[in-house]
């Protein structure tokens, strides 16, 4: 802690230094100055307090000018980012000078610059302190020389040799950064997630923003993957790290699951990778540490999931429907002696059951409504005599398809025998769906103003399909009663099964 009374005596040494220093934030805005800063600059206190660096000192149009600008601001940002000291060992820059004539006219001068951070209580770089030094006259010098001889005497007793080397210096450093900032751009840019790891206990060094993206958090350096990511031990992952080190051989993984905690407090959440761990090795071929890459590839493993699942539930499909197809034909061949009744009946039935596959395949098989299929089903016989009342219901396709199959053998039956078959008949249906989980469907289709029906003596196929298709395929229960008015069937099904076509 500095006392009052030394932080006086520091800032009155500052402003007494015959040396320039001013301080800028890290905002490159002036802090502070001392006297010979301002002295040098031609400026005010007043002037230059707040406002940013290079919008008070223009290092001009020229292209030199907009080079020491760049010189200045790249090692500002040097200092920034490693929180280190910056030196530049030549930079030009202009000064006003008043003429033995009166008249104020800018003269270029060269210098030395030393950029220093000046940290707060918590490490950060508050400042930056800039302290410069005038080496115009050494530099002419240097130059007279060096036009007349490269490496005289004089060249090297006036150190121009060293200016030279410095500069040199400064060039390659200037290029070597530039260098390594297009490399971390492209780092940061790689569209693969990537990291590196130091250390026996994997510490973070650097990370792209697809990696931050991939684990859903960006405050990883400095921190081991066991403190950052937990949930990855568990895993096996920190153990193949572990592996890497030790054996120094790469370990890759194609299409891995990975659970991530990507909200704080939020569930794991699975995703599926294509990763290399890459051993990084020193001078002396020690493993220091693991090179992490890799690329996300949870859509393409659901795809080919959800491919495969598909060409199975197609399979199920197709070799269902040669069931139910070969069942139909079977029956009808039965109860239908004659060849024409038995074509017509049996091409009926395939109808019936190709409608309810169109709806399905407009919801790509994910379902179909109740209403639809019964609006499917009994549309020919116009839908003026058929009344529909019920809630919206969303069936899965093996509902559907069982159901399409039902309400076709109903109408069929209500246009032959039943209220369907005179002008004046009609056919009511209801239903109803009550319970949670599972739900239950109550449907009632009610015959009324056809002719009157009695009990039949024989059970034909569209009853057995009916009852079987109620019985087993839906596990539910059907009653089929025939007051006089019409035939009433009704059909009691659980919902929510979890069934599939």
């Amino acid at each position: 802690m500095i006392s009052g009374a030394l932080a006086v005596d520091l800032a009155s040494a500052f402003d007494a230094s015959p040396n320039p220093y001013m301080m800028i934030t890290p905002e490159f805005r002036f802090a502070a100055m001392n006297e010979a800063y301002l002295k040098v600059t031609g400026s005010t206190r007043d002037a230059l307090i707040g406002q940013n660096v290079f919008d008070i000192f223009d290092s001009g149009p020229t292209e030199a000018g907009r080079e020491n600008s760049r010189q200045l601001r790249a090692s500002f940002e040097r200092v920034l980012e490693t929180g280190k000291p910056d030196h530049l060992a030549v930079i030009r820059y202009a000064i006003p000078t008043v003429q033995a004539s009166g008249e104020t006219v800018l003269e270029e001068r060269f210098w030395t610059a030393t950029h220093t951070p000046i940290r707060d209580a918590d490490g950060q770089t508050a400042y930056i302190l800039q302290h410069t030094n005038d080496i115009t006259e050494l530099e002419i010098l240097r130059r007279q020389a060096a036009g007349r001889q490269t490496d005289s005497a004089l060249n090297l007793s006036i150190g121009g040799y060293i200016l030279t080397r410095a500069e040199h210096v400064q060039e390659d450093n200037r290029r070597l950064q530039s260098e390594r900032n297009r490399l971390y751009d492209v780092f940061m840019q790689a569209p693969g997630f990537i990291a590196i790891l130091s250390g026996s206990n994997h510490v973070y060094q650097m990370h792209n923003a697809a990696y931050a993206r991939l684990v859903g958090r960006d405050d990883l350096v400095g921190k081991s993957v066991d403190e950052a990511l937990p949930e990855v031990r568990e895993q096996g992952f920190i153990d193949l790290l572990d592996r890497v080190r030790t054996t120094g051989k790469a370990i890759d993984g194609r299409g891995t699951p990975l659970q991530l905690q990507r909200l704080a407090d939020g569930p794991l959440e699975t995703v599926y990778v294509d990763f290399i761990f890459q051993p990084i090795r020193d001078e002396t071929d020690q493993v220091v540490g693991i090179f992490v890459q890799g690329h996300e590839v949870t859509d393409t493993v659901l795809a080919v999931d959800r491919q495969r699942l598909m060409i199975d539930e197609l399979n199920h499909r197709v070799k269902n429907t040669l069931a139910t197809v070969q069942s139909i034909a079977m029956q009808t061949a039965r109860t239908h002696v004659d060849p024409a009744s038995f074509a017509e009946a049996f091409q009926a039935r395939l109808m019936a059951l190709s409608h309810t596959h169109d709806l399905l395949t407009r919801s790509h098989w994910e379902g179909a409504e109740l209403r639809a299929i019964l609006e499917h089903e009994t549309e020919a016989h116009g839908l003026q005599r058929v009344l529909l009342n019920g809630p919206a219901l969303a069936l899965t396709p093996a509902t559907a398809l069982s159901l399409g199959m039902i309400f076709h053998e109903l109408a069929t039956n209500a246009a032959k025998f039943g209220a369907l078959s005179v002008n004046e008949g009609r056919v009511l249906v209801d239903w109803t769906v009550s319970g949670t989980e599972p739900r239950t469907l109550s449907l009632t289709w009610r015959e009324l103003d056809g002719p009157g029906v009695e009990p039949p003596s024989r059970r034909g196929f569209g009853s057995r399909l009916i009852e079987r298709s109620v019985h087993h395929d839906l596990a539910g229960q059907i009653n089929l009663g025939y007051p006089n008015a019409g035939l009433e069937a009704t059909i009691s099904i659980p919902l929510d099964r979890g069934d599939s076509a």
